[in-house]
């Protein structure tokens, strides 16, 4: 059933809070700054995929949307920034150092101030405010808890790897079994983000891998329920288009776990939590059978190949859940 949405509501005094990944979730971010004021959304963003390389904290989700959202990220890679040099790398690399985790030279600055000031005793999210104040960006962005979490995968040849080393160092290309995340049941859900997901107008899940973006957000003991006993609407934009994932190994992921890799399958992993799912287009053959599963379809254009079409579908994902 294809639903009708409006087009001229005013958002402009909504309230939004989004749960993200990276690069899905950033460019998402980007378009729904263009029709939401700043200063009314909260970013709840993963922490699984940390990592402590060098001796640095690297912060790869937040880093990305930081990046994005100040127009400062590569335009070619979609992760780090514009006109990066790699000379300390080259450096790592030729004192025989670990060097198949890439890191810019001027990114390397993001992560010294982040260690520096987390061995100082400031939380994730006090450095993480301060490294988007620095951008000037006025969102409220949110790690999901300042707790260390840590996504591990089960591979079929190797057994278990940590996330980076899976993502990064195997190039996502090996088959899991199973993905778990560690020290989540004993984190605790950041300050602001509780009240976050129980404020807010409307909650977007963003189009973000749902296995080891979402799932570890949701992991946080607190922040399912609080998802779950949400009296406004949740709505979640769908990461995989005509069965594939754009960006990353989504699709793969869900298929080698046991799910369907398609709209029917983000439709079943977020029942219970969302009430509504966008699809695009693509996909909008499917929606009579999202409706079946128990999500409210909206088919549009979630190819967020430029700014306008980001704009558009942040847009049309929030009117969705107003409508």
């Amino acid at each position: 059933m294809k639903r009708s949405i409006p087009s001229d509501l005013d958002l402009s005094n909504r309230s939004v809070s989004v749960l993200c990944g990276g690069v899905g979730a950033a460019r998402f971010l980007s378009g729904l700054l263009d029709v939401v004021p700043a200063e009314n959304i909260t970013a709840i963003v993963n922490v699984a995929d940390d990592v402590v390389l060098h001796g640095l904290h690297i912060s790869p989700d937040i880093d990305t949307i930081v990046y994005t959202l100040a127009d400062a990220v590569s335009s070619t890679r979609g992760w780090g920034l514009e006109g990066e040099t790699w000379q300390a790398m080259a450096m790592v690399s030729r004192y025989g150092g670990a060097d198949w985790f890439n890191l810019g030279d001027s990114d390397l600055g993001t992560h010294l101030y982040r260690t520096g000031r987390l061995q100082e005793g400031a939380s994730l999210a006090q450095v993480t405010a301060e490294i988007a104040d620095a951008w000037n960006l006025r969102l409220s962005l949110l790690p999901v808890t300042n707790d260390r979490i840590e996504t591990r995968v089960t591979t079929v040849d190797e057994g278990e790897i940590g996330f980076q080393e899976y993502f990064v160092g195997r190039q996502h290309d090996v088959a899991l079994t199973a993905v778990r995340f560690v020290g989540a049941d004993e984190a605790v859900p950041a300050p602001g983000v509780q009240k976050a997901l129980a404020d807010a107008d409307v909650v977007v899940i963003a189009p973000s891998n749902p296995v080891v973006s979402i799932d570890p957000v949701l992991a946080v003991p607190g922040v399912r329920a609080a998802l779950a006993n949400r009296t406004s609407a949740t709505v979640a934009v769908s990461p995989i288009i005509g069965g594939r994932a754009l960006k990353g190994p989504a699709d793969r992921m869900l298929q080698e776990l046991g799910f369907e890799s398609s709209v029917l399958g983000v439709a079943r992993w977020y029942l219970g939590l969302a009430d509504y799912l966008v699809i695009d287009d693509a996909d909008g053959h499917m929606a009579d059978e999202v409706d079946e599963v128990g999500l409210a379809p909206t088919v549009t254009n979630t190819i967020m190949s430029d700014p306008d079409v980001a704009a558009a579908l942040a847009r049309i994902t929030i009117s969705a859940a107003l409508a």
